[in-house]
Parts: structure tokens; C-alpha cells; sequence
């Protein structure tokens, strides 16, 4: 039996790419939506607090609406040991003068005058988001936030332009938080960068790499390091961000106390690098994902890459259909990750004349080579819509092949 193909259309309107539902419409390929920008920013330099959009405000069902007291989720997997460390006076830098994060209450709407791309990471100055941001961008205004959370909130607030955020280590693997925020919100991705992760052992000035008895990291840059760690025999203490931890080594100015992080951030705290290229596995690269507000126009100048996330109706070899549709136009996939629905993470199937089962109901996430300009890439989703209960495209954007 033939398959009847339904070509896809992008809709750049005020919800930027759609959601592809089982309705099946089609869907013109532009909208005539447009964002006084200026107008806009005319209210916030008046101290006028600016209505989100409804976009982000659309949630998946299940979730709850988050008000700024839920913003303070932790943004690692692992916990933070506490540590007494002993105050030092001796500062290396003016800490005082760097950055400060933004926190769930600075998110108050301000202008931008446009004249440099302001650009949202989490974690402190000399992190390797911000590096991520700066490979980006260049010449951009780089906004350190407390929080993933407050990253989007930064986006869609209009303090900055737009987000740099982790998605999957070449070591660590994915990170879930991400994948879940990216569906709560309605930002779009417009961008990836891939970074080569080179962690570095940093200590105050004129102490060797034997006189440690702890170092300070984020639990995934002490794991990455463990052989080159385990030969110091030093204890490892957990903090939020590898930048974070450079910071508290320079502030406390505890001799017998280094940290895993960058080279940059051994710059900026004014700490000496004792070993570099610590890590366990020397390809240890990093995907961050670029977000903005609105989408970009997919083309043809250079590979792209589309980003979805589908639910499946129940029955055997849906999965397995659902990928098909993508072998059968010969576009490849990149990544594919699922993650239990959060509302409804079971689902009651009678698959036998024994009684009922209980499964996990999923949400998969899909990155495929192709750009949504394509034909082939149209005829896919329109095929995909067949065993999709929910559809939604993330963003379609150049891929980023140098590293």
C-alpha cells in the first residue's frame, strides 16, 4: 500500500516554528508577523515591564507555570559538598569588578541599544559556556546567569539576545535539564557550537602541584580527570561550575587548595595553571546549543541540522516507522534521546488476553541532517505526522563543523 506523502511547511509566525499536530493543516510557509524592536525597546527604557509573549508561556502537559522562587534548581547532577575553607585576604584580582550572575530576581526587563550581540551563559566569567559564547560570537557582550533556568528567562525577558547552553559532552553524555527546559520554553535554536574541553589544574601563585591536598570542580570535570587526580592523591570537593571553583581558590587564597577549570579562568583569578590537558580522554568536546527568540530562515549556503521532539502513538514497530521515514529520503541522523513524559511517564497498554502492562511513555528528541528548505526534509515530518500523537521542531540551524 502506498503512502500518501504530505509535504511540511515552517511557519515563522508568533509562535516562530510550529508545532505539527494531528490535525494534519497545512501550514503557509511565512506569516507576516513582525517584532517592533524598537517600539519595544522604547517601553523598557521607560522602566515599563513588558508582557512575555504567549510563547513563553506554552507549556507541555504536565507542567506547571514556574514563578521566580522556582528558579533556584540546582544546575548540576551532583550535589555540593560543603568545605570549611579558612578566609585569606590575599586577592590576586579585583574580584569585586567581574560580572556578577543574574539571579531569578534581576530578571527585570532593561534596554539594549543593539549596538553588541548580548549573549546569556551559565556559570561565572572564564566558564567554558562563556568560551563557547566568545567562539560564537566574538565580539559579543557575554552575561553570566546563576541558573539554566535564568538563561531562558534572560532570552525571553529581552535583557540579553540570546543563550549559550550545553547539551551533550563527548565523555559525560547528555544533559537531561536542558532537554527538558528546551521543551518548556519557547526559544528557538538557531545555532550549535562544538568545543574542545581542555581542563587544567590551577593553584595560587608559587604552589606546586604536590603541595595540594584537595582541588575544587564540577563533578563531571573531577570525574573527566580521575587517573590524573587519583596520582596526586588529593580529596575532591564538589562546587557548582569549574569557574566557580577557580574563584573560591583565588578569594580564599588557600595554598593547599586547587581547582580543575580553564585556562582563561586561571587568567582572570589570577591563578597559575599547574598541568594542563588533565583530562582522562584528550577528544573531550562539548555541544552547546545557541537560542534565540526568534528562528532563523533555514537555507542551502551550508549543512544544516534540524532539531525535533515527537511522542508516538502506541503499537509495535511504531519507533521503528517513525525512524524510517528518515532512512526512506536518506537523511541522516545525528542524534536521537528519549525522556520519560513527566506528567504521564506511565501508560496502561492491554497487550495480552492476561491483563494490562505498564510502559514508559516517551518523549524523543531527534537532531537530522537536513535543512527544513528541503523538500525531503517536509516529506519526512508529513510522514512522521502519521504516528505522531505531538511533534514539535526546535529549530533548524548551520551546523557547526569546525572545532
Amino acid at each position: 500500500m502506498a503512502l500518501k506523502a504530505v509535504p511540511i511547511c515552517v511557519s515563522f509566525s508568533e509562535l516562530g516554528l510550529c508545532d505539527f499536530v494531528q490535525n494534519k493543516k497545512r501550514i503557509p510557509l511565512f506569516s507576516s508577523y513582525r517584532v517592533n524592536v524598537a517600539k519595544l525597546r522604547k517601553w523598557e527604557c521607560l522602566g515599563l515591564k513588558l508582557a512575555e509573549p504567549d510563547r513563553a508561556q506554552t507549556h507541555v502537559e504536565g507542567e506547571k507555570t514556574l514563578s521566580p522562587s522556582d528558579l533556584g534548581s540546582n544546575s548540576t547532577d551532583g550535589g555540593i559538598e560543603e568545605t570549611q575553607i579558612t578566609e585569606s585576604s590575599g586577592f590576586h584580582k579585583d574580584l569585586n569588578s567581574l560580572p556578577k550572575p543574574l539571579s531569578a530576581t534581576d530578571l527585570v526587563s532593561s534596554g539594549n541599544d543593539g549596538s553588541k550581540v548580548r549573549v546569556a551563559y551559565q556559570g561565572l566569567p572564564g566558564a567554558y559556556s562563556e568560551a563557547a559564547a566568545l567562539k560564537a560570537y566574538p565580539k559579543c557582550e557575554t552575561v553570566p546567569c546563576d541558573q539554566f533556568e535564568s538563561v531562558f528567562k534572560a532570552v525571553e525577558l529581552w535583557l540579553v539576545d540570546k543563550a549559550v547552553l550545553p547539551i551533550e559532552n563527548s565523555v559525560g553524555g547528555s544533559i537531561h535539564r536542558n532537554y527538558d527546559l528546551l521543551l518548556r520554553h519557547r526559544l528557538h535554536i538557531v545555532g550549535e557550537v562544538q568545543l574542545i574541553v581542555n581542563h587544567c589544574l590551577l593553584g595560587m601563585p608559587g604552589v606546586r602541584k604536590e603541595e595540594l591536598k584537595r582541588v575544587l570542580s564540577h563533578p563531571q570535570a573531577l570525574d573527566q580527570c580521575e587517573i590524573a587526580l587519583n596520582k596526586l592523591g588529593v580529596v575532591r570537593v564538589n562546587a557548582e561550575d569549574t569557574a566557580l571553583a577557580a574563584q573560591i581558590v583565588a578569594s580564599e587564597g588557600i595554598r593547599d587548595t586547587g581547582a580543575v577549570a580553564s585556562s582563561r579562568a586561571a587568567e582572570i583569578y589570577g591563578l597559575d595553571i599547574l598541568a594542563q590537558t588533565i583530562q582522562d580522554d584528550l577528544d573531550n568536546i562539548t555541544r552547546f546549543l545557541i537560542l534565540a527568540r526568534e528562528p532563523i530562515i533555514p537555507g542551502f549556503d551550508k549543512p544544516h541540522k534540524t532539531s525535533i521532539v515527537f511522542t508516538l502513538e502506541e503499537g509495535p514497530g511504531v519507533l521503528f516507522k517513525a525512524l524510517a521515514v528518515f532512512a526512506l529520503r536518506e537523511i541522516n541522523l545525528s542524534k536521537i534521546e528519549s525522556r520519560p513524559q513527566r506528567k504521564r511517564p506511565l501508560r496502561i497498554v492491554d497487550d495480552s488476553n492476561k491483563g494490562s502492562a505498564t510502559y514508559f511513555d516517551y518523549l524523543f528528541y531527534i537532531d537530522f541532517e537536513a535543512s527544513m528548505a528541503e523538500p525531503r526534509a517536509q516529506y519526512a515530518l508529513g510522514h512522521l505526522q502519521e504516528f505522531a500523537r505531538f511533534i514539535r521542531v526546535l529549530g533548524c540551524y548551520p551546523m557547526d563543523t569546525a572545532l
